[in-house]
């Protein structure tokens, strides 16, 4: 079986190979198996701490031959031992060392010694799965493809301490989504792992703790279970509660808090529970601290940026403790000239992953500001910010970059600051140049913020119309992305408002009106909504005509629309859709194509009648909902088909003229 290192690696490997490595591999083929067993331990001496005697073994054969050894009935439970040991020894090597251990297929014959009787030759077999499963390069999914494995496993996990440790540490690796949460809880992880919260050890208490974090994230059946689990008369939220005092270690205090994160954001633990507010959320300012380590500062800040995403009080609440905005600013400054850190490794480690700290300042800051105007005055305030971020934009780090287009997009919903920071700094610029190549998830929040600095009042407008903005996001809404296709069509609807005839003639020609039919098919809402939308930009914000996408031949918009049998059943068909925004909508359209003072007003009355929409309005002026019969639109629409404009209008204007994103 072929277990060699990849070929550039296998060459220079090769030319180093001693004598030495040799014997260690030929006394593993020694016919007496005393001399194979001593082998094996004279291997586990060699190979400890010796990366360089590993990757020798490895490409002289001795993998295949230990694994044999661990799998041969007439193996002594000693040498079986050992050979995992030293496999899990060899595994703790370089990430192509893992590589050769799994082109091996060495899980499936540690997961089958773990059927052993033997507890030293389990936990041994453990200790090896553990390294192996959390090493990057192995798939989770190799957990999950024999049924058989889990629930043995939850069995073990009460033969010792050494079983419990690692057992909860590889669930919580290989945990990654809402199918491998299922597959463990549906197997009593929550049951058979929260009593170990009270264990003597601590490791095996840390290993509980992540694995209760990886369940609970984003899954509400989870979480709501573990709000209701006792262990030793206490509720759960209350241990983890205890394990978040400061007197804890902070690997501790972080996992807890995470946990309480993940409960409240599951809606397990209300945002104004006393665990969270008086709590959780001071745990996790303080570990923005800049005494802390950088991973630290970076788990806190990004896990206080989820906790408080969506609420406004909470958002509130963080942002008056322990200064913290103030504090965050430093998180673009580490390592400083004067840092305190001695350790040269430590140093360097903390300069490869300085670009973390800046992507976890950002995510904070935008959660931070996502709703309070006071609160994005102060983080643009805060010395230099809004250089910061526009530098951030260009950054090489792709999650860097991601979390200064969420941080803009935050700050972007302010109209002050779009009037003045926005411009100021002529953020448009960068943001386009974002937009040119980037991968759909920071496509998709650049977009959004586009969105927003299109708005009528937004002095960025204009010079991002003049940059070609027209094409780029035509351009968009045709992805197969559907939130870049509602981005799109969303910032064109607030470009076409009260726009120039010009802009509007761009916009068509460009969009095409087969795109705009393909639109307006869309099976997501939001873009059918957003579609709409600009129909009415285009069409309604004077009695002028809008000229489409075949310009040259003098068509207008109306003209198209009445000639069109497909768009105007889509209209149709809208003034019957279950959402009211929709037949709003709708509603509209049909209102500017009847408009009685325009020309061919009669022509377009008599197409619609015969079309039915008059019955269609009856029945909407019967209708029980305020929105669709109050307002005596469906009424108003009804006479002669709209001799005059009607005062909802303006309400319907408001209505749908709604362009922050």
């Amino acid at each position: 079986m072929a277990c060699l290192l990849e070929t550039p690696i296998r060459m220079s490997v090769l030319s180093e190979v001693t004598a030495s490595s040799r014997h260690y591999v030929d006394r593993l083929f020694d016919p007496d198996p005393q001399k194979v067993l001593q082998g094996v331990i004279d291997m586990k001496n060699a190979v400890i701490g010796n990366n360089k005697q590993k990757a020798n073994l490895i490409v002289l054969g001795a993998v295949p031959r230990l694994l044999y050894l661990l799998q041969q009935e007439t193996s002594s439970t000693e040498l079986k031992t050992e050979c995992a040991v030293v496999l899990g020894s060899l595994a703790m090597g370089t990430e192509n060392n893992v590589k050769s251990l799994l082109d091996c297929h060495i899980i499936p014959a540690l997961l089958q010694g773990l059927l052993s009787p033997d507890l030293k030759f389990i936990e041994a077999c453990l200790r090896c799965l553990r390294t192996i499963f959390t090493s990057p390069v192995t798939p989770e999914e190799l957990l999950y493809t024999d049924a058989t494995v889990i629930p043995h496993l939850m069995a073990l996990l009460s033969r010792s301490r050494y079983t419990q440790e690692y057992i909860c540490q590889i669930f919580s690796h290989c945990c990654k989504g809402p199918d491998h949460q299922t597959i463990l809880f549906n197997h009593g992880a929550v049951q058979n792992i929260a009593h170990l919260l009270t264990s003597l050890s601590y490791k095996v208490r840390m290993q509980a703790l992540k694995c209760f974090s990886v369940l609970a994230f984003e899954n509400p059946q989870v979480s709501m279970t573990l709000v209701n689990v006792l262990v030793d008369g206490e509720l759960l939220p209350q241990i983890f509660v205890k394990m978040l005092q400061r007197d804890k270690p902070i690997e501790m205090q972080l996992t807890s808090a995470k946990c309480l994160t993940y409960m409240c954001r599951a809606g397990a633990i209300r945002t104004d529970d006393n665990c969270i507010v008086l709590k959780t959320l001071p745990c996790l300012v303080r570990m923005c601290s800049k005494e802390r380590l950088l991973e630290e500062r970076v788990e806190g800040a990004e896990t206080l940026a989820y906790l408080i995403e969506p609420d406004v009080e909470l958002q509130r609440i963080a942002s008056i403790t322990d200064h913290l905005i103030a504090m965050l600013a430093d998180y673009f400054k580490y390592p400083s000239s004067v840092s305190a850190i001695t350790d040269i490794k430590r140093l360097d480690h903390d300069l490869k992953h300085a670009h973390e700290l800046r992507q976890a300042a950002f995510k904070l800051y935008a959660s931070l500001g996502a709703n309070d105007e006071d609160i994005r005055k102060k983080i643009i305030e805060t010395e230099n910010m809004m250089d910061r971020i526009v530098t951030g934009l260009s950054e090489s780090s792709v999650k860097v970059r991601l979390a200064a287009v969420r941080c803009l997009h935050s700050l972007s919903r302010s109209v002050q600051q779009l009037r003045t920071s926005f411009q100021d700094h002529a953020v448009w610029k960068p943001l386009m140049k974002v937009l040119q190549n980037a991968p759909d998830e920071i496509l998709v929040v650049a977009s959004s913020m586009l969105c927003n600095l299109l708005l009528e009042f937004s002095p960025s407008k204009e010079p991002i119309l003049e940059s070609g903005a027209v094409e780029l996001l035509c351009g968009l809404t045709q992805s197969e992305n559907p939130a870049l296709r509602v981005n799109g069509i969303w910032a064109l609807m607030n470009m076409a408002f009260q726009a120039e005839q010009k802009i509007k003639a761009d916009i068509l020609r460009s969009l095409s009106t087969e795109q705009l039919f393909r639109l307006l098919s869309d099976s997501d809402l939001n873009v059918l909504m957003k579609t709409l939308g600009l129909l009415r930009n285009l069409l309604s914000t004077r009695p002028t005509l809008c000229i489409l996408a075949n310009i040259a031949d003098g068509t207008t918009a109306k003209e198209l629309i009445m000639t069109n049998d497909d768009i105007l059943q889509k209209i149709k068909y809208y003034m019957g859709h279950s959402h009211v925004k929709l037949q709003l909508a709708a509603m509209f359209c049909i209102s500017n194509l009847i408009w009685n003072e325009e020309e061919g007003s009669q022509e377009r009355q008599d197409k619609l009648r015969d079309m039915g929409i008059v019955d269609i309005l009856h029945k909407l002026s019967q209708s029980p909902d305020s929105n669709l019969c109050d307002n005596e639109y469906c009424l108003a629409l009804l006479q002669p088909l709209a001799r005059h404009r009607l005062q909802l209008l303006s309400q319907l204007q408001g209505e749908f003229n709604n362009g922050c994103s």
